[in-house]
């Protein structure tokens, strides 16, 4: 079975990013970003998802953390593609529902070969601790832009700004694992009828 690894670097005027994936992973992870809560929901993706990432970052904090978090995205993405290739033999579309207590979120993915982002959120509240939740915007588009995928992210119910971030991160795990499967029907086989994604 040909391994599904890759590692990426990014390295910008604003940060240098380096990210190495296993697709077939265990959900291991080291992070090393200086933003403890992303660290946390990029944890959420690894464990539900079954994704092994070794991240680390630097960037203009000092500034603020926007750019340090859409390029991790725009990385991650980059690094999702290179490690799945030419996409043969996944079963390509994934979904999930996640609850945290009182809150709810859908997550749904297609492989599709055609970056679409539709976020459908509203936190409770703008922050986080100090984590500006507009930033996980930037990050999903980053994602979505260099994976090459269509991504709708909806959170359904939530009352608590963490529940609701941590059942998006949670959902998108678990939709990223099931679309990246090995579909043993469709072995070698491009999940399109174009013939390519």
């Amino acid at each position: 079975m040909d391994s599904r690894t890759a590692t990426v670097n990014r390295d910008t005027l604003e940060t240098q990013i380096s990210v190495s994936i296993n697709l077939d992973g265990n959900g291991k992870t080291n992070f090393s970003t200086g933003i403890p809560f992303l660290e946390h929901m990029l944890d959420q993706i690894a464990r539900h998802g079954m994704i092994d990432l070794d991240i680390n970052a630097k960037g203009d904090l000092h500034i603020d953390a926007h750019h340090t978090v859409e390029d991790l995205g725009i990385t991650l993405g980059k690094a999702v593609t290179d490690a799945l290739g030419d996409r043969k033999g996944i079963y390509r579309y994934g979904h999930a529902y996640v609850p945290l207590d009182e809150a709810l979120s859908r997550v749904v993915i297609d492989f599709s070969g055609r970056p679409g982002l539709v976020y459908d959120v509203e936190f409770p509240r703008a922050r986080i601790g100090d984590f500006d939740v507009d930033l996980f915007r930037e990050f999903f588009q980053g994602f979505v832009n260099h994976a090459n995928i269509s991504l709708h992210i909806d959170n359904l119910k939530g009352l608590n700004a963490h529940h609701v971030a941590e059942t998006i991160f949670k959902a998108f795990g678990r939709a990223l694992r099931f679309s990246l499967e090995r579909d043993p029907r469709m072995e070698g086989i491009v999940p399109s009828t174009k013939g390519c994604l």
